[in-house]
């Protein structure tokens, strides 16, 4: 394993069926080798991103009190503001040194239960900004998803068409300064895996972000600026049967200057209803059998799962 992970270009999906192929196959092989991927060349404007980043900062500098109205509570954490301890990985003791927002879909599938978004009043543009951050994020996510179905044999749209209505969410997150009298062995990001097909996370504030190796080793996770990161999960896992499976990844407590740290990943969700029926299983899977379960149920599942409480 390279210490580098592979970078695609974006620009290919718009080129000839020979392009589009070799983006596809170079796509998942980074996948399938790493959990991860780099997508340079994205269509998404640089300006969009820098003013989400703005937009995140003026959020968590907002008093405690004013964050807490936008607490959603029969959203499971997933819609409006959790505060910091709110979440913690799978079988950590003690919760990630975060806390975080949620923007969801406001054009939910029909028959969908999805609680409403939330937005706060006070900072100017929040609301447009992130919605359309949202919507490129999701496009950007439905052109991966469809080079990702050809590449593993499957029709393109068999994948993105998942998406479509479905309940994929932008988190802005804030990893404030270390406090002196954090529990002992908290970190930022416990180890863990997504719940969801794919993420697709802008470059962060600052380093942090780390993904297990296969021997079991840490790799810091590097890109440059103007690209997004990609990462499988569990949903996709499921699905490919363990032809691409989800990487832990963590986010380290700094080893320099101890600041705070802002990020913005985009989870990519099916609806709740689509049903996530894997395929045969992968050569070598040497994981527990894969079941067909709804992309909703297991959802919820594993929301409860990682709630802090």
């Amino acid at each position: 394993m390279s210490d580098v992970l592979p970078v695609v270009d974006f620009r290919q999906l718009a080129g000839d069926e020979g392009e589009r192929d070799a983006f596809a196959r170079a796509f998942v092989d980074g996948l399938v080798t790493y959990g991860f991927g780099v997508v340079a060349e994205h269509p998404i404007a640089p300006a969009r991103i820098a003013r989400a980043f703005e937009l995140c900062e003026a959020f968590f500098a907002q008093p405690e009190a004013d964050k807490r109205t936008l607490i959603v509570p029969e959203s499971d954490g997933n819609r409006g503001y959790v505060p910091f301890g709110g979440e913690r990985a799978v079988g950590a003791a003690v919760p990630d040194l975060k806390e975080f927002f949620h923007v969801g879909q406001d054009r939910p599938a029909a028959g969908s239960a999805l609680s409403p978004n939330v937005w706060p009043a006070s900072i100017s543009g929040f609301r447009e900004e992130l919605t359309a951050l949202y919507r490129d994020l999701e496009a950007t996510a439905r052109a991966l998803l469809g080079a990702l179905g050809s590449a593993l044999g499957l029709p393109p749209e068999h994948l993105s068409a998942m998406i479509d209505g479905g309940d994929s969410v932008l988190r802005l997150i804030h990893y404030p300064p270390v406090p002196g009298d954090a529990a002992p062995g908290a970190v930022r990001a416990g180890a863990h895996e997504d719940i969801n097909l794919i993420t697709l996370l802008a470059e962060g504030t600052t380093g942090g972000l780390e993904l297990k190796r296969k021997d079991g080793s840490w790799m810091p996770v590097r890109s440059l600026r103007g690209q997004l990161v990609i990462n499988a999960g569990d949903m996709l896992q499921r699905l490919t049967h363990g032809r691409i499976r989800s990487t832990p990844h963590r986010v380290s407590n700094p080893s320099g200057p101890n600041v705070s740290r802002y990020s913005i990943p985009f989870f990519t969700h099916p609806r709740p209803d689509v049903l996530l029926e894997p395929m045969p299983p992968a050569a070598g899977w040497d994981g527990p059998a894969m079941t067909a379960i709804t992309a909703g149920t297991f959802l919820k599942e594993r929301l409860q799962a990682i709630k802090a409480g």
